[in-house]
C-alpha cells in the first residue's frame, strides 16, 4: 500500500490464499459474510491492518485468523501462512465413518449379481443354450 498502514481486505484474502481469485474474494466481502474485529463488513476496499481479526465460515468450518502482516504479493502456500494465525476453533469430529475408513459390505453367498459361471449354469437349467 501507499502508506504501508493497510491493505485492501479482498487483496489480503487473495494474498493469504484463501480465495483462488481476487474477483472471487471481492464477491464473498461484497455478500457480507466476514466479520472483522465482530463487525460485518460488506465493502471489499476496507482496509485490513496487522492485529485486526477476520471471521468468516467457509464450507462447513468457522474461521477465526488475526492478520499478522500485510504482504506484497500473492506468493506460495509457506509465504501466505506467514500473514495469518489461525484462531479457529478445532473441528468436531466427524460423526460418520470417512470413505477410507469404510469396509466392503460381506455378501452371503449367492447374493447379488451373478457372475459368467452362474450365468451360465442358469442358462443351462432354463435349457436356453442350446
Amino acid at each position: 500500500m501507499r502508506d504501508g498502514s493497510g491493505l485492501r481486505l479482498d487483496k489480503w484474502l487473495w494474498y493469504a490464499r484463501f480465495f483462488k481469485s481476487r474477483s472471487l474474494a471481492t464477491q464473498f466481502c461484497q455478500a457480507g459474510k466476514l466479520r472483522v474485529d465482530g463487525s460485518i463488513v460488506k465493502k471489499a476496499h476496507h482496509t485490513v491492518r496487522p492485529g485486526e481479526v477476520l471471521t468468516f465460515a467457509r464450507g462447513h468450518q468457522v474461521r477465526v485468523i488475526k492478520v499478522l502482516a500485510l504482504g506484497t504479493r500473492r506468493g506460495p502456500a509457506p509465504e501466505a501462512q506467514a500473514l495469518y494465525e489461525d484462531l479457529s476453533p478445532p473441528q468436531p469430529p466427524r460423526k460418520g465413518k470417512s470413505a477410507a475408513d469404510a469396509k466392503p459390505m460381506a455378501r452371503e453367498p449367492g447374493s447379488g449379481r451373478p457372475t459368467k459361471r452362474d450365468r451360465r449354469q442358469l442358462d443351462k437349467l432354463i435349457g436356453e443354450s442350446e
